[in-house]
Formats: structure tokens, sequence, C-alpha cells
């Protein structure tokens, strides 16, 4: 019989086990750290309430994250879980944490470089700023391709260092 931490745990315990839960897609990243769970709340039914925000509405890793995030409450012995989505606000690069980032960069992708709630550069027409090479640091690199191993990230490639990497695009 597998001990529990505890019957009936604090949200921030709750929050902790979920920060150990990675992202299918990329599995340096947890679903915390990279905004996709938004609210941990105890209903007064006592059942245990995770909202979840999809990183974009097509995202084929939704199901089985929400199927992770169950599985790793139900293994620490709650059983009344449920998974809500929101999807209003729509999930954006900025909830990615600092922590977040750093494993992004970590695991050889490079993070969103910019804020997008700044509306107006978008309006201005405003050049991204340069995508830095997750591997040397580099800002000398080019965009290969708007698409890399999943719809959400663009392919670049160093010209310092000639690797090519994934950059995760800001949303």
């Amino acid at each position: 019989m597998t001990e529990h931490a505890s019957i009936d745990p604090s949200v921030e315990e709750v929050w902790s086990w979920l920060a150990d839960v990675p992202d299918p897609e990329i599995p340096a990243v947890s679903v915390v750290d990279l905004g996709i769970v938004r609210d941990v709340r105890r209903e007064e039914s006592g059942a245990l309430v995770v909202t979840v925000t999809p990183t974009y509405s097509g995202c084929p890793a939704t199901e089985l994250i929400a199927a992770e995030i169950a599985r790793a409450i139900r293994a620490r012995g709650i059983e009344r879980v449920l998974l809500e989505t929101r999807l209003s606000p729509a999930w954006t690069t900025d909830w990615i944490t600092e922590r977040g980032r750093e494993k992004l960069s970590g695991y050889g992708i490079a993070p969103p470089g910019y804020k997008v709630v700044d509306a107006s550069a978008i309006l201005r027409r405003r050049a991204p700023d340069p995508v830095a090479c997750p591997r040397c640091g580099s800002r000398r690199t080019s965009l290969t391709s708007r698409f890399g191993s999943t719809p959400c990230k663009a392919l670049y490639r160093c010209d310092e260092c000639l690797e090519p990497f994934d950059y995760f695009k800001p949303h």
C-alpha cells in the first residue's frame, strides 16, 4: 500500500504536485511552468478542481495533459478530481514562468523573447527581437521554417554554432 502525503492536502501542496507533471511535448517543462494550470481549488463537496487553459484550442496534447494531471493527483490518494477547461482569456506565452523559460532554453528550445501583450509593437509592425540560440547565446540566427517540431514552435538555425533549434513562438 502506498502512503500519501495527506488525505486533505492544501492547495499549495497540490500546486507542488502539479509542478512535477511534465508537458508531454516538452517533458523538461511542467504544466505549471508553461502556465497551463490556471487554478486549483477545493469545492464545498470536497472535490478538488484544477482549471487548465490549453496552449491553443487545437493542441493535440490537451486530453493527455488533463489525464496526467488527474493521474498525478489520484496517485496521492485524492479520488474526487474535476478538470475544468477555461478558454478565456486565451493562453499566452507571457504565462510561462521564468523557471519554465530557463528549462526551455536548457532543453534546446529558445523561449519567447518578448511580451505578446504589447500589441502596439504589432500595430507599428516593429520587427521582432532577434532570437537567441539556446546553445551558444548568439543572436545571429535565421528563421528556417515558420513551423518547427510542433505548430507552436518555429525552426531556427544559429549562424554562429550552426545548430538548428526550435523557438517557442510567442502567442
